[in-house]
């Protein structure tokens, strides 16, 4: 019995009658509503966050001259290109939400797909969305205090005004949450679009001593290999949130062909959008003052727009907005792709009747989120779990060499020389043994919160004879909470699961009877 139905077969009441009785092809399923724009707005909107905004002074700092930054950016930009492509052939060959996750599940087991799923819940999505709410949060009260900081509280409430706003956009709609999406990645672009337009009116008028070679790669302190490895840490990080579309998989409009198209898009746009973008500050700011800025952005928009520099903080909180959307919105198909398989409660595996959304695994991520911001140390957990977070996209492209290896005669609809997988291993060994070298402590804490889900594992998934009184307990509360969400578990046949896990899910167990959503019956999907 696989880890899914060793969860699900602890339930009572059938799925298939909890979906009114519909068989497959007319059942509540998730829908396909992602078109290629809107996959470009996901990939778009959630590399390009407040960072390319706020600090890109990381890069600069460990580059030790303009020239090498500008490399920097280059390079990261063509390795992650390389990974998006390489994630390609995993989404069309596994064509299930839940991304690395559920790659890494179905090539190296359980227990790998279950740590990746364990940090990813625990800390990596909860704070980076803490993160992101707050920086949006303090560029909207940041003109309500010019002399001082906004309050501490104040930027938290509103940080959970924004989590909770867009959570019920994200529960009523997938097309709310995808047109919201569409409009703010459109609004971060004009604004970056404005930032690059301005550097090459620089360029015209003559400013571009920086951008000379000759004094491009004069270096600011003297250069070193550990800290250029950093600045290529760094900007790895910037272009994180490539792969998010693959958390959507199963939602997108014929994923063979927009799940390739919107990444062959969105890279290379990103890329030319983040140089050109670092192009243009320095054709306003020395190195020296880029780096003794908080956030670039709105110094260059200080020293060249005048009156108009109130277009800066504007846009970095726009821009901060859809990144929050963005990731409750891919977060919480992974958070689904994992309760489906039976690592997280069945609870979060389900959908509504009506709606088609997965309204559990919304509220769980914003209620973690919410959780995060009631602390102090979220930004010493993403520390401590970006190396972990790195190390499992190298995990997930060895196992692409590995199901190559394994299962050569798999259908690929799309299928890439393995020389593209092995240069991304090569970076990716590069950046963690500096990684490694230079934080050893940091990378190690990693590495043990990882391995605290390992008990977890094996006593809440791997462990087939929970006593009864537990399974009696589960079970009440997934019924408690089908009923308060009017959710189902969805017809797999119509979500793009594979044909075994659509019979799996028709056999699996439900506590909501059919009499419980009569009512909604004719919520056909």
């Amino acid at each position: 019995m696989t880890d899914g139905a060793r969860q699900r077969s602890s339930t009572s009441g059938s799925a298939k009658d909890a979906a009114g009785g519909k068989e497959s092809g007319g059942g509540v399923a998730l829908k396909k509503e992602i078109g290629l724009v809107s996959a470009c707005g996901i990939i778009v909107g959630n590399i390009i966050g407040s960072g390319i905004f706020v600090s890109p002074k990381g890069v600069m700092e460990n580059a030790s001259s303009v020239g090498v930054a500008l490399i920097v950016w280059i390079i990261t930009g063509v390795i992650t290109a390389i990974g998006a492509l390489c994630y390609a052939e995993l989404g069309v060959t596994i064509p299930k939400s839940g991304g690395d996750y559920s790659y890494v599940k179905d090539i190296f087991g359980g227990l790998a797909g279950f740590l990746r799923l364990w940090i990813a819940v625990l800390v990596i999505y909860p704070t980076n969305q803490a993160v992101i709410a707050l920086t949006f949060s303090n560029y909207v009260l940041q003109p309500l205090f010019p002399t001082c900081f906004p309050p501490e509280n104040g930027l938290r409430l509103l940080a959970a005004v924004c989590l909770l706003l867009l959570t019920w956009v994200n529960c009523s709609s997938v097309r709310w949450a995808t047109r919201v999406q569409d409009m703010f990645t459109a609004g971060k672009l004009l604004a970056l679009a404005l930032i690059i337009i301005m550097g090459i009116v620089q360029i015209c008028k003559g400013d571009y001593y920086w951008l000379e070679p000759a004094n491009a790669f004069e270096p600011f302190q003297d250069y070193d290999v550990g800290l250029i490895a950093l600045a290529f840490l760094q900007g790895s990080f910037a272009y994180g949130g490539w792969n998010f579309l693959n958390y959507v998989t199963e939602e997108l409009v014929d994923p063979y062909v927009n799940l390739p198209r919107a990444i062959f898009i969105s890279i290379p746009l990103v890329t030319f959008v983040y140089v050109f973008a670092n192009i243009a500050y320095v054709t306003a700011m020395s190195p020296q003052e880029l780096l003794a800025s908080n956030a670039v952005a709105v110094t260059f928009g200080e020293k060249l727009l005048g009156v108009m520099s109130w277009i800066m903080p504007i846009s970095v909180a726009l821009s901060t907005f859809g990144g929050v959307n963005g990731s409750l919105f891919t977060s919480s198909r992974l958070f689904f792709a994992g309760a489906r398989e039976g690592h997280l409660p069945s609870l979060l595996a389900m959908i509504h009747v009506k709606r088609c959304t997965p309204i559990p695994a919304l509220l769980f991520t914003c209620l973690s989120t919410l959780l995060m911001l009631c602390t102090s140390d979220m930004y010493t957990l993403i520390n401590y779990v970006g190396f972990i977070n790195y190390l499992f996209y190298g995990v997930t492209v060895a196992g692409q060499i590995v199901l190559r290896i394994k299962q050569p005669d798999l259908h690929r609809p799309i299928k890439i020389s393995l020389i593209w997988p092995v240069i991304y291993l090569i970076f990716w060994a590069f950046l963690l043994i500096f990684s490694l070298y230079s934080e050893p402590v940091v990378c190690g804490i990693g590495l043990a919160i990882m391995l605290t889900g390992v008990p977890v594992y094996f006593l809440g998934v791997y462990w087939d004879n929970k006593p009864q009184c537990f399974d009696a307990f589960v079970d009440k509360m997934t019924y408690l909470g089908q009923k308060f969400c009017v959710v189902v578990y969805p017809d797999m046949g119509n979500s793009g699961g594979s044909k075994e896990e659509g019979e799996e899910m028709k056999e699996a167990r439900s506590p909501l009877s059919k009499a419980d959503v009569d009512n909604h019956k004719s919520a056909d999907c």
